[in-house]
């Protein structure tokens, strides 16, 4: 099976994956950001430790 088609079967077993990120010292959902915090989510910069 292809990657596509797994998901297709898989796709009632799905959800939503909520984003939290810390600001102002809580965490706080991506998704409650206004336009202007969303772009500067997008724009950070992740790191990987090693």
């Amino acid at each position: 099976m292809s990657n596509n088609e797994i998901l297709k079967v898989l796709e009632g077993k799905r959800q939503k994956c909520i984003v939290y990120t810390r600001v102002m010292g809580y965490h706080r959902p991506v998704e409650s950001f206004n336009i202007g915090k969303t772009g500067e989510h997008k724009q950070r910069v992740q790191f990987v430790e090693r």
